[in-house]
């Protein structure tokens, strides 16, 4: 029971946070306002992509520089593939909330810490998850708003392609670029390395404080709007998140291979290619100069966030143990 705690245990703490936020805010809206004042999203956003980033170790890169073509495959499934998908669901919705926060999940950068660890953990090359990290992420600031600013109809929400240009910059791109240009001096290199698991604990925390707030707003808005979640509504646009990522996952093992990719390689690119960051996409999603108007926009990003770590825990441990056993198929096959 231990060990399946500390190994799920941001899964539970996302249920959690989003269930207990939701029924709290739904149950006391009027305290909820003096309780989130007190935390400014787009700061812990950028305190929690800095710590991120400042662990992330660039040296592993340089093999990746050399054969680029996985790393440019999984940024092409990223930042076109996923977010026409998302595109393409939208008129399926069954919620105007719903629209916009498939199309922010769908457009986001890649995680920053996930996608190399569930690399790893199927077998395959995180250099490739690594740089695809730092790419996706490097020029989310450019890429999200363009797609954002496409794909919503002008008028149907109040989107300032500059202003979110600017926000970006603020919140992504100067905090992962200041982490890792920390990480260039020796001593906070070496300081990170030691520390990072306890700086990875830090940050998903922060994430479910990034959550839970957006849960207690959203339930907050449930009671003071008296509006109504439909289950079908729920259950169309989570089905578009597991839809999307599972396809994309697979299309990019599949196009890996065909390409004459490594399996390593490929493994790389499914998983990179099809994960989606989640404090960015709270971020975006709650902004009162953003989507904030929308209090439901965020649950698809929730909803793609936590689906896609269980489908490629899954996948990875399947990969994982083909990858183990082929080299015992080989030596029994030696033997004989």
């Amino acid at each position: 029971m231990k060990q399946f705690f500390l190994k799920k245990w941001f899964l539970i703490g996302l249920a959690v946070t989003i269930t207990g936020g939701i029924l709290n805010g739904w149950q006391r809206p009027q305290g909820i306002e003096s309780i989130t004042e007190f935390v400014h999203p787009r700061w812990l956003t950028g305190f929690v992509l800095f710590l991120m980033s400042i662990t992330l170790d660039s040296r592993q890169l340089r093999a990746s520089f050399r054969a680029p073509a996985p790393v440019l495959l999984a940024v092409g499934l990223n930042y076109l593939v996923v977010p026409a998908a998302a595109w393409a669901l939208m008129s399926i919705q069954l919620s105007e909330d719903f629209r916009f926060g498939l199309m922010i999940a769908g457009s986001v950068p890649c995680t920053m810490a996930a996608a190399s660890v569930w690399t790893r953990k199927a077998r395959g090359n995180d250099a490739v998850s690594l740089l695809v990290t730092m790419s996706t992420n490097a020029i989310c600031f450019i890429v999200t708003p363009l797609w954002l600013n496409t794909a919503i109809p002008t008028g149907a929400a109040h989107l300032d392609a500059w202003e979110m240009v600017r926000r970006l910059v603020e919140t992504v791109l100067i905090p992962c670029s200041a982490g890792q240009l920390l990480r260039q001096w020796g001593v906070v290199a070496g300081f990170a390395t030691r520390a990072k698991t306890v700086l990875g604990v830090v940050a998903q925390s922060l994430v479910l404080v990034l959550v839970l707030f957006a849960a207690l707003k959203s339930g907050r808005n449930l009671a003071v709007t008296n509006a109504q979640m439909s289950l079908l509504a729920v259950a169309v646009v989570w089905a578009s998140c597991v839809g999307i990522h599972t396809t994309v996952l697979f299309a990019g093992r599949f196009f890996s291979g065909k390409l004459g990719f490594t399996a390593a390689d490929g493994k790389a690119v499914a998983i990179a290619g099809s994960q989606k960051t989640l404090p960015i996409g709270v971020y975006i999603a709650t902004d009162p100069a953003m989507f904030g108007a929308f209090p439901f926009a965020v649950f698809p990003m929730l909803m793609y966030h936590a689906s896609q770590l269980f489908v490629d825990t899954a996948v990875a441990d399947r990969w994982a143990a083909e990858a183990d056993a082929a080299p015992a198929e080989s030596a029994t096959a030696a033997e004989k």
